[in-house]
């Protein structure tokens, strides 16, 4: 069974930083699609960031140049640097995985099969 852990949440102020962490337990391969979604109150989940099947990365437009998605195979573990960071980007961040994924697909959370429960990320202006 696999299982994702999120960490790394909290509160910061516009244009400051924060890291998140995911831990993967169970059934994951380095070639494993992990990815990062977030979503706020009312609104849909939104594609963050991935990297697909454990090498390319990939962004959603309004983070680009800001968030940085990387991975530890050997910890099992990927992370989102987030920096510049807006108050728009205030949501609840959540990890995903899927061992299937292909690459039309990368930002559709419908594709992913593991989810963690989320880590709270509030920007203040």
């Amino acid at each position: 069974q696999v299982q994702l852990v999120e960490s790394g949440g909290g509160l910061v102020q516009a244009g400051g930083s924060l890291s998140l962490s995911c831990a993967v337990s169970g059934g994951t391969s380095s070639t494993s699609t992990m990815a990062w979604f977030r979503q706020a109150p009312g609104q849909e989940r939104e594609f963050v960031a991935a990297i697909f099947r454990g090498s390319r990365s990939y962004y959603g437009d309004s983070v680009k140049g800001r968030f940085t998605i990387s991975r530890d195979n050997a910890k099992k573990t990927v992370f989102l640097q987030m920096s510049s960071l807006k108050p728009e980007d205030t949501a609840l961040y959540y990890c995903a995985l899927d061992n299937r994924m292909i690459l039309s697909s990368i930002g559709d959370p419908i594709h992913y099969d593991y989810w963690g429960q989320g880590t709270q990320v509030t920007v203040s202006s």
